[in-house]
């Protein structure tokens, strides 16, 4: 690929009419492009495996309608002390020795107070030493505090959009849209590493996820990782028995998140349990390079290992290096989704 080519490809002018035309597009010339653009910057037939595990939960003050561990909703979690940072540094030399690349650690807290981060930064340096990635999830942050972590040596931070500006008053009403792209852009001019995506199936339209997708694809830089959650319904949230999205709009929802950020690693993220195998392979399709690995997503189930690694064999996909583990630790999010401020991907209701 020439120059020019790529950069025609890597836009951040994307407008609303122009996103919407990608999801308007018949489903085989959407899916042919996707895989056309994902060929171009990925190896293909190739799948990053990340591992999502909650060292604190419940307790959170935030009221997003899709999380089990808000303060605000009945949900039956037990609530759990944040682990110690020899705890945390065990945990990832375990994770080593497993493996993994990538250790993440994810706190559901509003917004951590300066003397959190002492503890944070701990661990992030400890973990950092052992030669693992390292990735936090805590909510907003101000400017000092990203660059607090980014002195500690954290490689990646996960904040997600969650869904459009426009629909988002109706899932989150304790902080606004601003204040998450304030705190991506903290993290950019830290620079530390960005991971950011979204949840579809909370009820939205699709003009919402085009707009989830573009506020995305418009950001100064492309996140490195774009987590996409299909919504897992918890009993006791808000969106617990709504309808459940039709497949093929979130496998549209993939593509055009890979048309859109061709460099960005896409991750399939929340809702894979519910997922056929057939479904999962046309997210692959559509241009899905990375999965969350393990037999759960902080508090929700997430596909046993074993089906993994016999679907990949299946698809004749190889797996991209090795597995990383993402930690989510403090007052998280354990949510069904892979979520910023709770964790990497809280979503497995609603992930770096």
């Amino acid at each position: 690929m020439t120059q020019a080519a790529a950069a025609d490809d890597i836009r951040h002018d994307w407008t609303r009419a122009e996103v919407q035309a990608l999801f308007d597009l018949p489903f085989m010339d959407l899916m042919f492009r996707a895989q056309q653009m994902h060929r171009r910057y990925h190896q293909p037939n190739t799948v990053q495996l990340s591992t999502l595990l909650s060292i604190k939960t419940g307790a959170c003050p935030e009221d997003c309608a899709y999380c089990p561990q808000s303060v605000r909703f009945e949900t039956g979690l037990a609530k759990e002390p944040l682990m110690e940072v020899r705890a945390v540094v065990e945990a990832a030399r375990e994770a080593k020795a497993g493996g993994a690349t990538r250790f993440c650690m994810g706190a559901a807290w509003r917004s951590p107070k300066d003397r959190d981060l002492d503890k944070v930064e701990a661990m992030v340096r400890e973990v950092k030493s052992l030669g693992l990635e390292t990735c936090v999830t805590l909510g907003m942050l101000k400017d000092h505090q990203a660059k607090r972590l980014a002195d500690a040596g954290l490689d990646y931070y996960n904040h997600n959009l969650d869904t459009s500006p426009e629909y988002y008053e109706k899932i989150i009403t304790t902080r606004t849209y601003e204040d998450r792209l304030q705190t991506l852009e903290h993290v950019r001019a830290a620079g530390v590493k960005v991971c950011s995506g979204g949840i579809v199936g909370m009820g939205e339209q699709q003009h919402d996820r085009s707009e989830l997708i573009r506020q995305l694809a418009t950001l100064p830089a492309h996140p490195d990782s774009v987590p996409i959650n299909n919504l897992v319904q918890v009993e006791g949230t808000p969106l617990n028995g709504g309808d459940k999205l039709d497949p093929l709009d979130f496998v549209r929802t993939i593509a055009v998140a890979r048309i859109t950020m061709p460099r960005a690693a896409v991750r399939l993220s929340a809702g894979r349990t519910e997922m056929s195998d057939e479904l999962q392979a046309l997210c692959f399709m559509a241009g899905a390079n990375s999965i969350f690995y393990g037999d759960k997503l902080l508090t929700t189930e997430n596909p046993q290992n074993v089906r993994d690694r016999a679907l990949i064999a299946r698809l004749g996909m190889s797996i991209e290096g090795k597995v990383t583990t993402e930690v989510a630790i403090g007052d998280a999010h354990a949510c069904p989704v892979a979520c910023d401020h709770h964790a990497p991907a809280a979503a497995e209701a609603a992930a770096a």
